[in-house]
């Protein structure tokens, strides 16, 4: 492909993600493929010979869009956002032409010191503390995994890389039962084991907290059995129902016994933009590590996940990696984020963040998580209202849940995953279920980036009109 033909299907490229942008709400949300539809219609084997562009694209408009899950459609009601707002998309054209690999200043520098600033104007956006530091990593669960590997690091005095887990002491992390199920994956991949993750008890909601009395009562039964307590994940905004732990108390307790404190606010964190959710996270400038995603909430597409820490050394002496051929020479004093990451290859995550912020300013981005909380608690409202609806988990932010609940029906869970499947497979929105407290609910969350208040209107009318037919 010469520089000519990369420009024409670079801009038919363009072309396209306009139009599709533009019509996406007019497809249905959830793909209708049939499992192996998509396999059936490729080629069992590689071309050997190079095929022309226009066979390419005419392929890929043939067989992919039908078969995706439209995660820019407007009425996206489903698990939380995966959002790409344009002006981040355009910043990710341009970062995947220089297709630097940001490992180490010297291999970026732009890319590092942009970093730098970005994550510092989300602290600065967020209310934190000029305490923390931080960067970005790929996902929450990459994120989650580093905090729990920093926990495992100062426990065994930072020995555990080096030694290894053998002969040390069983090693605790404490959390909600109502965390992410990412923490349970970081215990595993730690070399922790899932039964050293001790699952501490909540309260009722309307944020169903984890009891902080239980927590200091599982540090002490630890302690007395021999056991090495490490650290605690603090839960904001769970993605089954928003659980939001007391971050103040939490960490209050975990100061006093010397552990290491990870905050998960993957999705809620980004409302945080807006003072008035602060409540939610009252306290949490005294956490040891944060977590919260801008490719959820704000609108800087996958992957971006702002990795916040109030003690870089400890994240950087678990992380990183220093062999003859990574070192950097000559510019002492420079950041290479390779070593704040599992990750050493590293895109270049900063540049969407950058666009995103100066496009829509703080102000753009605020307005818009304002009006998913307000629509959400309104169809919230509006759902309460109908006869046979229950709402099971009142709203966190913009999550709620609710059930379909009419007199005469014995298996109330089955109807209601019928519900969900006669829903989805409508296509005017997508849901998905959870289960909460031994019943199956129904999810709503509002976040997509260019939802309006009409979207919501449209969600209504399909769930009432869908749960009524059975």
């Amino acid at each position: 492909m010469d520089s000519t033909e990369f420009g024409r299907w670079s801009h038919a490229a363009a072309d396209w993600s306009t139009g599709y942008l533009e019509g996406v709400g007019k497809r249905p949300v959830r793909s209708r493929n049939a499992p192996g539809s998509l396999l059936e219609a490729l080629p069992a084997e590689p071309p050997m010979a190079a095929e022309s562009m226009e066979e390419i694209f005419a392929d890929f408009e043939r067989l992919i869009p039908g078969g995706m899950t439209h995660w820019q459609h407007p009425r996206f009601f489903a698990y939380f956002p995966s959002n790409a707002a344009p002006a981040a998309i355009v910043a990710e054209q341009l970062a995947a032409s220089m297709a630097a690999q940001c490992m180490l200043w010297q291999t970026s520098p732009a890319a590092t010191e942009l970093e730098i600033r970005m994550i510092d104007w989300l602290r600065q956006s967020v209310g934190l503390p000029d305490t923390f530091s931080g960067t970005f990593q790929d996902t929450a669960s990459t994120t989650t995994l580093s905090a729990v590997l920093v926990m495992r690091e100062r426990a065994l005095d930072f020995r555990g890389n080096s030694e290894g887990l053998s002969g040390q002491p069983r090693l605790r992390v404490y959390a909600s039962g109502r965390t992410h199920s990412s923490v349970d994956k970081a215990l595993w991949i730690a070399g922790l084991g899932l039964e050293n993750l001790v699952k501490i008890p909540t309260d009722e909601g309307p944020l169903f907290p984890m009891q902080v009395h239980e927590l200091e009562a599982a540090i002490a039964a630890d302690r007395a059995a021999g056991h090495l307590p490490a650290g605690v994940v603090v839960c904001i905004g769970g993605t089954s129902t928003g659980a939001t732990d007391s971050a103040r108390e939490v960490i209050a307790v975990a100061r006093r016994e010397g552990l290491y404190t990870h905050v998960d606010a993957a999705w809620a964190g980004s409302a945080m933009i807006c003072p008035e959710y602060r409540h939610l996270w009252e306290g949490v400038e005294e956490a040891d590590s944060i977590v919260l995603n801008p490719h959820k909430w704000l609108g800087s597409s996958m992957e971006c996940s702002a990795h916040f820490v109030r003690d870089p050394e400890s994240l950087v002496r678990t992380l990183a990696i220093q062999p003859e051929y990574l070192k950097t020479r000559g510019a002492d004093g420079v950041v290479n984020f390779s070593e704040w990451s599992v990750q050493l290859g590293r895109r270049f995550r900063a540049l969407k963040v950058w666009f995103l912020i100066r496009a829509y300013g703080i102000e753009g981005l605020q307005a818009m998580i304002r009006n998913h909380v307000d629509w959400a608690l309104a169809l919230c409202e509006r759902l309460r209202k109908e006869p046979d609806i229950e709402i099971v988990t009142e709203p966190v932010l913009s999550l709620f849940s609710f059930r379909h609940h009419p007199p005469g029906i014995d298996d109330l869970d089955a109807h209601n995953l019928a519900l969900i499947e006669r829903i989805n497979n409508d296509g005017r929105i997508y849901l998905t279920q959870t289960r909460h407290d031994s019943v199956i609910a129904i999810r709503f969350q509002a976040g997509q980036f260019d939802t309006t208040e009409s979207d919501l209107d449209i969600a209504f009318d399909a769930i009432r009109e869908l749960a009524a037919t059975d």
